[in-house]
């Protein structure tokens, strides 16, 4: 039983990176995205130039920068890989709603023929 309280738990939360030392932020990246989850991630640092290349590199569907679990209805949230398919919340939220259709309508006299 204790086996699969365990897998239930992690399941629940999902896995969480520990802080952990690096020499460059490619071992982030890479140590980051070899999860096969990408919900959300955090980036805490003074620097501009890290924060912008992390929230690019990083495969995740929220990258919080020197915040963490900040959420307004207007910002879409869903996850990469195994955390999830489509957005919820934001107008990305409506694409699951909605089937894009193109009309092709032959004119009699069109002015460019």
């Amino acid at each position: 039983m204790q086996d699969g309280m365990k897998i239930a738990q992690e399941e629940i939360f999902g896995p969480v990176q520990s802080i952990f030392k690096f020499n460059d932020l490619n071992e982030v990246i890479k140590r980051a995205n070899a999860s096969q989850y990408g919900l959300a991630a955090g980036v805490f640092t003074n620097n501009l130039d890290t924060a912008n290349t992390l929230t690019r590199a990083l495969r995740a569907g929220t990258v919080w920068v020197n915040c963490f679990d900040i959420f307004d209805a207007a910002i879409p949230f869903g996850g990469y890989k195994m955390s999830g398919i489509g957005r919820e919340k934001g107008i990305d939220s409506l694409k699951n709603y909605l089937q894009v259709k193109a009309v092709v309508t032959a004119l009699k006299n069109p002015a460019w023929l």
